[in-house]
């Protein structure tokens, strides 16, 4: 099935990937990240037990280990000296966990001791590492998505240097700040936050200056719920959770195709977004919650639902 228009079109696979099929996984409520290494091989999270799964370019399932974590809500891919590591965001535990692509784990990083956590809550999301292979130093950053809504930034050590909230520019406190990415491809790195609540992407400095807000308010209205990022060649990938789509975005953030769109899906279904698989249309998503792509430019994309869902976007044009 081809979705998509113009320069942008792409071959559906339903069901790419051949995640579990055991009863507690398709009554599990799936709701993690996805990357892909740089053989090609696809890492996600079981629908409901505490494993990380490999898929190869099929999508077969060929490897898994068990993680320390009990959810890899997000899921990041570092390359340093050679070696490829996965840094796990752990919504319900509260961890982040640097581990090898076998599982070993060779760094946490603690909840920073702010005034804001004596009573506030902290279930991180993702990570962004401003990898020294791409210009930077190694620092790491972590978003409280589902926390007290905070980003917080640290060395490649793991020493907190400083938190943002989103009152320091325009853009407004965060709200759900779910995903977050590194934009190396101009001379000075960004941060991109998919402030998901807000409906809109802050932009910031790597000193934690504010830069911009785009996508919703000042006349914008384009963008709903951006809830992850993936990037290929000049564009930016946005996964849409509650406008059930993928965005893409020119270099200059503008919007430039809408991919699998299922507009009022989270008003027709109800329970959304934990909905089952009857409910699910081919060609169209439902809840875009983790999204990866590859070298080719092909797109993965794992969903919030009961049971999970995996698609594979073939770039064709």
């Amino acid at each position: 099935m081809r979705i998509g228009t113009g320069e942008h079109t792409y071959e559906w696979t339903e069901k790419w990937a051949e995640i579990p099929d055991t009863q507690s996984a398709r009554e599990g409520w799936a709701h993690h990240g996805i990357v892909v290494s740089n053989t090609g091989n696809v890492i996600s999270f079981h629908q409901a037990e505490p494993t990380v799964l490999i898929f190869d370019g099929d999508g077969s399932l060929v490897d898994s280990w068990e993680a320390t974590v009990q959810n890899a809500h997000g899921m990041t891919l570092v390359e340093e000296g050679g070696e490829e590591f996965l840094w796990l965001a752990d919504n319900l535990s509260a961890q982040v966990v640097k581990t090898t692509l076998g599982g070993q784990v060779v760094m946490s990083i603690e909840r920073p001791d702010l005034e804001v956590y004596r009573e506030g809550k902290y279930s991180p999301t993702d990570v962004a590492v401003y990898e020294e292979r791409n210009g930077g130093n190694g620092d790491i950053i972590v978003t409280d998505g589902y926390g007290s809504s905070y980003i917080h930034h640290y060395d490649k050590d793991g020493n907190h240097l400083r938190s943002i909230n989103g009152t320091e520019g325009d853009g407004g406190h965060f709200a759900t700040p779910h995903g977050v990415w590194i934009n190396t491809r101009k001379p000075d790195a960004e941060l991109y936050i998919a402030d998901r609540s807000n409906g809109q992407i802050q932009v910031y400095g790597l000193d934690g200056k504010f830069s911009r807000a785009f996508g919703t308010g000042g006349g914008q209205d384009w963008l709903h719920s951006p809830s992850g990022f993936a990037a290929w060649s000049e564009y930016l990938i946005v996964a849409e959770l509650r406008g059930s789509r993928v965005t893409l975005l020119d270099a200059e953030d503008n919007p430039v195709a809408y991919i699998g769109e299922n507009t009022g899906a989270f008003k027709l279904n109800e329970g959304w977004p934990n909905v089952s698989h009857e409910t699910l249309i081919a060609g169209k998503f439902s809840s875009p919650h983790g999204i990866a792509s590859d070298s080719d430019g092909n797109i993965y994309v794992a969903e919030w639902l009961v049971g999970g869902r995996i698609n594979k976007l073939t770039r064709s044009s």
